[in-house]
């Protein structure tokens, strides 16, 4: 049987972009349901706190999905700049700006592409995002030239060594190997939105590795613990780190 030709680099993002927009497309309901806007978990109060103040900052949301992070960012005083691939999610933030003004810029765009955005930007977060992202070369590539130097990028992620526990999945499947990167889809009960739209992982040198080259230095890191049920509900989970908060800064141009 003859192969497939191979795609170009240009088309095969076109592709990703597309696989990864019907993914999302496809949960938007869902997806608004199960994450509102509240800020007290674990993690996104990590996210917060290496984020700092963001008063008259220009700050970019990459993967803002229906705009739960960029809201909050917005009514911390930050004019933001949100950007997501999925339209049917950028719908229902587009719904809730035009409800409750904060000046909100949506953009719908594959981040990993190159898209046009209106910086330079002194600060971007990414809450959960990253391993949503086909090219990770790409994205931290395009965050890189909108960022200032010295603007700080704050991302949040399932913990890249985290194989899942029980009932929770984590980065990467338990019966497979750390090294093994790829996108995958979770089986674990509590890990619905992972079963339904999979994810990509990574190993932590991976991440690290392509904050450098491309221009930016890890400035800190956070390992919040779990939700408090989790202890109760999924003790054996609740062992190990579950999440990762990275800060970067973007590195001088020489």
């Amino acid at each position: 049987m003859k192969s497939a030709p191979p795609r170009s680099t240009a088309c095969a993002r076109s592709y990703a972009s597309s696989v990864t927009n019907a993914r999302y497309d496809a949960v938007a309901d869902f997806y608004e349901a199960g994450w509102t806007d509240s800020y007290d978990d674990p993690a996104t109060a990590a996210l917060f706190a290496l984020l700092g103040p963001v008063a008259e900052l220009r700050v970019l949301d990459v993967a803002c999905g229906h705009g739960r992070i960029t809201r909050e960012l917005a009514r911390r005083g930050a004019r933001v700049t949100a950007v997501d691939v999925s339209d049917a999610l950028l719908e229902k933030a587009r719904v809730v700006e035009a409800r409750e003004p904060l000046g909100i810029e949506y953009v719908h765009a594959d981040i990993s592409s190159s898209p046009r955005l209106s910086g330079p930007f002194d600060a971007a977060t990414c809450s959960f995002g990253l391993s949503d992202i086909d090219d990770l070369d790409g994205a931290i590539s395009s965050v890189a030239r909108a960022l200032a130097p010295g603007g700080r990028f704050v991302c949040s992620l399932l913990h890249p060594c985290f194989a899942g526990a029980g009932e929770v999945s984590g980065s990467w499947p338990a019966r497979s190997k750390y090294s093994d990167e790829r996108w995958w889809t979770a089986e674990g009960a509590r890990s619905t939105l992972r079963r339904a739209v999979g994810a990509n992982h990574r190993m932590l040198s991976t991440y690290v590795n392509t904050f450098r080259e491309h221009g930016f230095g890890l400035d800190a890191m956070a390992e919040p613990p779990p939700p408090s049920d989790w202890a109760e509900q999924a003790p054996e989970a609740a062992r190990f780190p579950v999440f990762l908060v990275v800060r970067c800064v973007r590195r001088p141009n020489p």
